[in-house]
């Protein structure tokens, strides 16, 4: 098998389909597992290569060391290969495929016929058998063609299908020639396009029928669910594109979820604009793509405006819609799950200053309170610690603080005690008994430095 790459398309929502749509309608997305265009992110659980238990069975891809392509292969599971035998695209080709036991041909390999995996707008494969034409109106040939090819001629002829056949050959048809065609298996359409190796152009009597409208430049969506691609889709865009599109689903607000978002560089840019008011809401580009996951905009119509410049060339991209009745549906996150905040639109101030009366705010309140009042007990303890640590008299037991000076009463003297650096002084009578209440650190003054004391004392 060749590598034959293209780069992908798009995962699609689990949404149900309005009654009548087509299995692979724009306005019913939900029925595909894929997808990209050739099924590379197929990750469904096939293990035939036919529907619905037919076919051949597939090998266990942990098995298949012999071959190109196996578990060993892919540690990362980057193609989804591991301990299973489903059908997957490990190598780009035009759509899932799988080994099978090699028979006597020498054939080990087979595409896998997956009703299920196919892009939006592509409608499935159809048995022409030329009398009448599956689809009646005009037809051509190219040695260059590819789907968006077919597309672009179909749509300019004013029709609403346009149908591929055996890589080469175009059709044009309405939905009354949809409702006689008669399906053909998936894998019948195995032809791969004469312009691009990725794709398939329906098969040998069998056409690929898809919708106009996938990679048109304009258009007004209504649905209440659908799929909006960009110009040239599947092709890639081409340069000094300019293209818009408006989306009018019911409700009062829309979803947006990008599957695939591909620009070449900044200056190729996709707008989102209030239809109608034309305030800028969104701006994307190359460098700055959309956010994972839902994006969910407060408007019933929707503006889309894409530019890209004179060398403007990508894959561009791919996005399912839905309106919400209410602006705030299915805002609230799963219990136990967190949520990140949406960015704010090109331009908004953001604050990160809690609002007032908010949960923020009283709880800030709160903390600085609590705060301030923890401070003030701080400084209080320590004013207290500073204030003992200066006092210079230590009081006998039971008794107040000693005075300094002369005693008032006849005849006494004074008894003098330190501790470095300080001291105190107590007055004593003569032949009364030396002090010793004060505490052990405290000494006495020598005799002569006593008596050189109560001398300097008296004579104040």
């Amino acid at each position: 098998m060749g590598a034959r790459s293209l780069r992908g398309l798009l995962l699609l929502l689990p949404l149900l389909p309005p009654r009548g749509a087509s299995a692979g309608s724009l306005q019913s997305p939900g029925l595909s597992e894929c997808f990209q265009v050739n099924g590379a992110d197929y990750r469904g659980h096939q293990n035939r290569t036919g529907p619905r238990g037919t076919g051949r069975p597939c090998l266990f891809w942990d098995q298949t060391q012999q071959h190109s392509y196996s578990s060993a292969s892919d540690p990362q599971g980057r193609w989804g290969l591991g301990a299973h035998n489903f059908c997957r695209n490990p190598d780009g080709d035009v759509q899932p495929w799988c080994y099978v036991a090699e028979s006597e041909e020498g054939i080990y390999w087979r595409y896998c016929d997956i009703p299920t995996c196919h892009m939006p707008g592509y409608l499935g494969c159809f048995v022409d058998s030329g009398a009448p034409p599956a689809l009646s109106g005009p037809s051509g040939t190219s040695t260059k063609l590819t789907v968006q090819v077919c597309l672009r001629f179909c749509r300019m002829k004013g029709y609403q299908l346009a149908g591929v056949e055996a890589g080469y050959a175009c059709f044009c048809g309405s939905e009354s020639d949809l409702a006689r065609a008669r399906p053909a298996p998936a894998t019948d359409c195995d032809q791969i396009c004469f312009g691009h190796p990725g794709q398939l152009c329906g098969g040998d009597g069998r056409l690929g029928i898809y919708e106009v409208s996938v990679g048109s430049c304009q258009g007004n969506w209504t649905a209440p669910q659908g799929v909006l691609y960009s110009p040239d889709f599947p092709d890639e865009y081409g340069p000094d594109g300019n293209c818009s599109w408006t989306l009018r689903p019911p409700g009062a607000a829309l979803e947006l979820t990008f599957r695939l978002f591909e620009l070449a560089d900044p200056r190729d840019r996709l707008e989102l604009r209030d239809a109608a008011s034309g305030i800028l809401l969104r701006t994307f580009d190359g460098a700055r793509p959309p956010p994972p996951g839902p994006l969910r905009l407060r408007t019933s119509a929707l503006l889309l405006r894409f530019r890209s410049d004179a060398r403007g060339q990508g894959q561009g991209f791919a996005l399912t819609y839905r309106g919400l009745q209410d602006a705030a549906e299915d805002r609230a996150p799963p219990k136990g799950s967190a949520q990140a905040p949406g960015a704010p639109p090109d331009g908004a101030n953001v604050s990160c200053s809690p609002q007032p009366g908010t949960p923020e705010a009283a709880m800030g309140a709160r903390v600085f309170s609590s705060v301030t009042a923890v401070a003030l007990l701080l400084l209080l303890l320590l004013s207290l610690l500073r204030l003992r640590r200066r006092r210079s008299c230590l009081p006998a037991q039971g008794k107040g603080p000693p005075a300094l000076g002369p005693s008032p009463g006849p005849g006494r003297g004074w008894a003098v005690w330190y501790r470095r650096p300080r001291g105190v002084a107590l007055p004593r009578a003569p032949g009364d008994p030396p002090a010793e209440a004060l505490a052990p650190s405290y000494r006495p003054l020598s005799a002569s430095s006593q008596s050189s004391l109560r001398s300097l004392i008296s004579a104040l």
